[in-house]
C-alpha cells in the first residue's frame, strides 16, 4: 500500500477535549487541542500544587473541569505478584480524588494508557488487560489479552477501534484490534516480525510500530476487517550500527520522528543511564517513502540514551530532541524543500526524559529538568530556547511519563511518585 492510503488525522476518534489520550493523541504530537497557552510573556510567574502518588502515568481531561488520573501498583511485582491500577478523577484545582474506580486487573507491570473515546467511555490498558469505565470511574467491562506481557497502552484509529501490543525485547510484537463496545477483539492477532519496546502511534486508520530495529506500519483493511502490513514502507534503523532500540514516534503527516539507544538503566533518573557506548540519534523517515530518510546524533556524546520521543512543531518546523543519559535538549530547524536539519539551538546540562507538551500559539515548551537530585518543570520558549518560567515541585524522581493542560494557564505534570499542577499567578 502506498502512502495515498493515509487519511488525514480524525481527532474526532477521540472524546472532544483538550486532552483525550496520552502526548494530545495518536499522531503523539504534545499539542493540546485548543489549548491556548500559559502566556508568561504577558506576565505572571509560576505556582504550583501537588500531592503524592504512587507509580502515576498520565492524566487526561474530559468535558469541561474533569480531570482523570491513572495509577498502578509496584511492590507486588517484586514478589512475583499481578499488579494493579486505577483511575481517579480528581478537583482540577487542589488535585484531592473525587471519583475512584476499583482496583483493575493488570498483571505484568508496565506504565499503561488511559483515554476517552468518542463515545464518551474511559478505555485503560495495563498489564494484560483492557478495561472500558464510565466517566464516573465505573468499571463496565474488561478483556484479558493473549500474552502473558505488560501491554504498553494503545491509540484509537479513526474508525473508533482500538489497537494495543505486548512489550517486550524478544518476543515478536503482536497487535490486538478492539471493538470500543463489546470490548472484544475483531480480528486474529496480527503477529510482527519482530519485537517492539516502543508505544505506538497511529494516523487515521494506519498503525506505526517502532520494532527495536526497524520501522513499520499497519493499514486497517475495512473489506477484510484486519490489520494490514504496508510491504513498501519500512525502515531499518538500526543496520550494522551498535546501537539499541527506538522508542515512540512522532507523526507530523510528512515524516515519522524518533530516537533510538532506548535501551538503559532508569532508576530514580536517566542521568548517565545509558547502556550502548555509541551516542544517541534523531532519526526522520518520510512518511511518503520510507527510501527517503536522515539520521543525526543528539550530540555525539558516547553512552547517550532516551525513553521518550522527540517533539515536532508543525507551525516553526522545529525538532526537539535530547540525549537524558548526558543531560543535553537541542533543537534543528527543518526544512522540507531539501530535508535539510539546521542545528537552532542547544541547552547542555539540562536534565530532559519526559514527555512534553507545546502551546503552538504563544510558542511555550514544558519540560523537564533533573538537577540537584529533584525534578524541575520549566517552560521554554521554542523559537529560542530562553527560559520562561521554572518550578521546582519537590519530586525526587526524574519523570519519564506524560503531562497534560489545565483548563485554564496551568497544566498537570506526573512522575511516578508526584502529582502537580503548576499554574500561572
Amino acid at each position: 500500500m502506498s502512502m495515498a492510503s493515509i487519511e488525514p488525522s480524525h481527532p474526532q476518534a477521540y472524546f472532544d477535549s483538550p486532552w483525550p489520550g496520552e502526548d494530545g493523541g495518536p499522531q503523539r504530537l504534545q499539542i493540546g487541542q485548543g489549548a491556548a497557552g500559559l502566556d508568561l510573556r504577558s506576565g505572571g510567574s509560576l505556582g504550583w500544587v501537588s500531592r503524592n502518588i504512587m507509580m502515576g502515568t498520565m492524566t487526561v481531561l474530559g468535558a469541561p473541569g474533569e480531570v482523570y488520573l491513572l495509577t498502578h501498583s509496584m511492590l507486588r511485582s517484586r514478589i512475583g505478584l499481578p499488579t494493579t491500577a486505577r483511575v481517579e478523577r480528581i478537583d482540577p484545582n487542589t488535585l484531592a480524588t473525587l471519583e475512584c474506580s476499583p482496583r483493575l486487573a493488570g498483571g505484568p507491570m508496565w506504565p499503561g494508557g488511559m483515554a476517552i473515546h468518542r463515545n464518551g467511555k474511559l478505555y485503560v490498558v495495563y498489564g494484560r488487560y483492557a478495561h472500558r469505565l464510565s466517566r464516573s470511574c465505573r468499571l463496565q467491562a474488561s478483556l484479558e489479552l493473549p500474552i502473558n506481557q505488560a501491554y504498553n497502552s494503545f491509540v484509537i484509529l479513526a474508525n473508533g477501534l482500538l489497537v494495543t501490543k505486548n512489550l517486550s525485547d524478544s518476543t515478536p510484537a503482536h497487535l490486538t484490534v478492539i471493538d470500543p463496545d463489546s470490548l472484544r477483539p475483531v480480528c486474529a492477532e496480527i503477529v510482527c516480525p519482530e519485537a517492539s519496546i516502543a508505544r505506538l502511534s497511529a494516523i487515521g486508520n494506519t498503525v506505526y510500530v517502532v520494532g527495536v530495529r526497524s520501522i513499520m506500519r499497519y493499514h486497517f483493511d475495512a473489506d477484510r476487517g484486519t490489520l494490514e502490513p504496508d510491504r513498501d514502507w519500512r525502515f531499518d534503523y538500526i543496520g550494522n550500527s551498535a546501537q539499541t532500540y527506538g522508542w515512540d514516534v512522532v507523526l507530523d503527516g510528512d515524516n515519522a520522528w524518533f530516537m533510538d539507544n532506548g535501551h538503559h538503566r532508569y532508576l530514580r533518573s536517566m542521568i548517565g543511564a545509558g547502556v550502548s557506548p555509541t551516542p544517541n540519534r534523531l532519526i526522520r523517515v518520510s512518511m511518503h517513502d520510507a527510501r527517503d530518510h536522515q539520521i543525526v546524533t543528539v550530540n555525539g556524546l558516547p553512552g547517550g540514551s532516551i525513553t521518550n520521543p522527540p517533539l515536532y512543531d508543525l507551525k516553526r518546523r522545529l525538532i526537539i530532541g535530547y540525549d537524558s543519559a548526558n543531560r543535553t535538549l537541542r533543537a534543528w530547524r527543518y526544512q522540507p524543500s531539501d530535508g535539510t536539519l539546521t542545528p537552532h539551538w542547544d541547552k547542555p546540562d539540562f536534565g530532559c526524559a519526559s514527555h512534553m507538551l507545546q502551546y503552538p500559539q504563544t510558542g511555550e515548551l514544558v519540560i523537564n529538568d533533573y538537577r540537584r537530585n529533584a525534578e524541575e518543570i520549566v517552560v521554554l520558549d521554542i523559537e529560542t530556547g530562553d527560559e520562561l518560567g521554572r518550578v521546582r515541585t519537590g519530586g525526587l524522581t526524574q519523570g519519564v511519563v506524560f503531562p497534560s493542560p489545565g483548563w485554564g494557564r496551568d497544566f498537570y505534570w506526573t512522575t511516578f511518585g508526584r502529582l502537580a499542577r503548576v499554574f500561572v499567578q
